[in-house]
């Protein structure tokens, strides 16, 4: 069951596309973080196949400010070219704000039991790096955040339980890239990170031009197992 969720902020509003479980009772919440793509056919499948599994998941619409309810396609080489053009422009301090103020509301949505994790792809992985060192939800789990390694120093500030997805050959996230993320977040006792040899970027979404069965699975699991230990 899909329904959306309003959130407001000081600069306006946006919408959340929500997947509630089946059953009745109360349940934690996951947030779900978009591509470049907006809350796309493959984000909304992200969200009902953890409602599928009992979680409430929100996905909220990151582009508001630019642009309101974008679903794009990752076939069409127009929507590349916005989904580009959008992230080059996107003001990453304000999105972690959206972020923070969703989490904030999924907290008492009703049928919400109180706890929220986080995940995100892409844009969205980075996105949830930065939610794990700023905002401090209760889990959250990153894949393949390009970027991730300009932001590598907010890695001391992250307390909470993070799990993050590497492509060991990911196209955006280069070599020395993936060198500074496993540095920054060696030793650290929260956080667990896996890389997956041979992967490309965005190996782990359905629908994905490299989506690897295999990798997609290994990495997912490990995923629940993770949220449903700290969640």
């Amino acid at each position: 069951m899909s329904e959306k969720l309003n959130i407001n902020t000081p600069d306006g509003s946006f919408d959340c596309y929500v997947a509630r479980p089946a059953l009745a009772g109360t349940h934690p919440v996951i947030v779900v973080l978009q591509e470049i793509f907006g809350v796309n056919a493959g984000i909304r499948s992200i969200a009902d196949s953890y409602a599928a599994k009992g979680y409430i998941a929100v996905a909220p619409d990151l582009f508001w400010r630019a642009e309101p309810g974008l679903s794009m396609s990752e076939d069409s080489e127009g929507d590349w070219a916005k989904g580009f053009a959008l992230y080059s422009a996107y003001d990453f301090d304000k999105g972690v704000q959206d972020i923070a103020a969703t989490v904030a509301a999924a907290r008492g949505m009703p049928g919400a039991n109180g706890t929220v994790g986080v995940t995100g792809y892409c844009l969205g992985g980075l996105l949830t790096f930065l939610s794990a060192a700023r905002i401090g939800a209760d889990a959250c789990v990153a894949y393949y955040g390009g970027g991730t390694e300009k932001y590598v120093a907010e890695a001391r500030n992250i307390s909470g339980p993070l799990l993050y997805h590497l492509a060991g050959e990911d196209e955006y996230i280069g070599k020395d890239a993936q060198a500074a993320i496993k540095a920054a977040l060696s030793g650290k006792p929260n956080v667990q990170l896996y890389t997956y040899p041979g992967r490309n970027h965005a190996f782990a979404r359905p629908g994905g031009s490299h989506y690897d069965d295999a990798d997609a699975k290994l990495a997912n699991g490990r995923t629940d197992a993770f949220f449903k230990q700290n969640l």
